[in-house]
């Protein structure tokens, strides 16, 4: 290779990952958001070009190589296109976990690879780099799977409480550390017998770890999982031998890390707990039926009392995006604006399974920036509010999040209950994902709306009288 192709080659490599950190940064606000995407992709076109042409000007290189790239990738980019055009954003966590599960196995595949290429002439710290590698991917791949299966209702969302569960994990982790130390000092066939054993143990370790934390604490799990795809990406760019992949990985590692760091210290959580799976130890108390009565309310009857209120909240969660009610919602909000009735939103740092999911919902509705606020911001509000509108919310609306015993004990909430009215939205009586029975319901100044949150907004946007006060 010519030293003009090699500092190409280097070059187009630095540029990507320029664009890979100005897309970080473009994502950390909906503004620019669609404009990190756009960095984002242009450098990943610019590090496959580069790759590219890096595989042809190699001295081994045979034209079929190019046939087995090209069928992989054309072959994953339509069913990428497929999931991207049928996702909903309400099924948007699920398909993250999907997506990390492909990279845990991709990182398996490619250290199995690397063995099988270069295993023989290997040294010591290649070989730690393989199944360091093949470790981070088993685990992430089947704690994806178990989260996408959480976040899907395929799986149980309680959290599983295996006796002895910490000295499982442990054991586990002892195994595979000595197992990658025999894997690293061995040559020859026997070599695949620790890396097997260790790749299953990682396997058992990552479905272990996730199953063992409660569906209340998916959101979390999700973002370190995004970091433990991005660690498995960086030691398969050691292994192939290839920069930029080395430093997205770092960078996707090192984002998913501190974006959990920030969901832990926002939920109240453990950092240390998300990594050894130690969320979900509180187990719930046993509910003894009904925690007292619930009062109804119509949509007629409410849409009166809203044009007579001075201050309304409304606080969104997962099951407004189920409806799709954000555009009915939003136009509620200006309706009320319009009246002279001062509009706020109040949004839990998790409210929808991911960060930010509501805002972009809200944003997507056309409604102003200004009155969407973040929970540590409206919390001290809500006594000031003369009608608080829960519209499909429910863990992060629930007061036994104050109490001890609970899965959710510990977790910051709004604090709707000061409001002087508060108004549920909801279909049912259901409890909220992380099963936990919510006495918001029950409470004096709460009235339960039921029934689809679209149409429920709708019927309200309809009685609202034209002129109020």
């Amino acid at each position: 290779m010519s030293e003009t192709l090699f500092n190409f080659i280097n070059a187009s490599y630095i540029v990507a990952g320029v664009l890979f950190i100005l897309a970080l940064a473009g994502l950390s606000k909906f503004e620019t958001s669609k404009r990190g995407n756009a960095f984002g992709m242009v450098g990943m076109l610019i590090a496959i070009i580069a790759t590219i042409v890096w595989l042809v000007r190699m001295p081994d290189y045979h034209p079929s190589s190019m046939l087995l790239l090209f069928i992989p990738m054309i072959i994953g980019g339509a069913i990428g296109v497929m999931k991207a055009v049928k996702v909903e954003m309400t099924g948007m966590p699920e398909l993250i976990a999907q997506l990390h599960s492909f990279v845990g196995l991709a990182a398996v595949l490619i250290g199995f690879g690397a063995f099988l290429e270069d295993g023989d002439a290997a040294t010591t710290f290649q070989l730690s780099e393989i199944w360091i590698g093949v470790f981070i991917g088993a685990l992430t791949f089947t704690g994806s799977l178990v989260a996408w299966g959480k976040l899907s209702g395929k799986m149980a969302s309680k959290p599983l409480a295996i006796p002895g569960r910490n000295w499982i994990n442990l054991g586990l982790v002892v195994g595979i550390i000595v197992c990658g130390i025999w894997f690293s000092n061995v040559t020859g066939g026997i070599a695949w017998l620790p890396l097997i054993l260790l790749t299953l143990m990682s396997l058992v370790l990552g479905w272990h770890l996730v199953a063992a934390i409660g569906g209340a604490d998916m959101p979390v799990v999700i973002s370190m999982l995004n970091s433990y795809s991005g660690w498995a990406a960086a030691f398969s760019g050691f292994s192939l031998q290839i920069p930029v992949l080395i430093v997205t990985g770092a960078l996707v590692g090192f984002s998913g890390a501190i974006l959990s760091y920030v969901m832990c210290k926002a939920m109240n959580r453990s950092f240390t707990s998300v990594i050894l799976g130690g969320f979900g130890d509180a187990i719930a108390k046993q509910d003894d039926g009904p925690a007292g009565e619930i009062t109804e309310i119509k949509a007629d009857e409410l849409a009166s009392q809203l044009a007579d209120a001075s201050k309304v909240i409304i606080a969104p969660g997962y099951g407004m995006a189920v409806a799709q009610a954000q555009y009915p919602v939003a136009d509620l909000a200006a309706k009320l604006t319009a009246q002279g009735v001062d509009v706020q939103f109040a949004i839990h740092p998790v409210a929808g399974r991911l960060p930010g999911h509501m805002n972009v919902l809200l944003a997507e509705a056309h409604v102003p920036y200004d009155i969407v606020m973040e929970m540590d911001e409206i919390n001290e509000d809500f006594s000031d509010a003369d009608i608080v509108l829960v519209i499909g919310a429910n863990d992060t609306v629930n007061p036994a999040a104050t109490e001890p015993g609970t899965p959710i004990s510990g977790m910051p909430v709004l604090h709707v209950w000061e409001g002087k009215e508060v108004v549920v939205f909801k279909r049912s009586m259901k409890p909220g994902y992380a099963g936990v029975e919510n006495p918001l319901f029950f409470m004096d100044q709460t009235r339960m709306l039921f029934g689809d949150a679209k149409a429920s907004v709708e019927a309200i946007n309809a009685a609202l009288p034209v002129e109020a006060h």
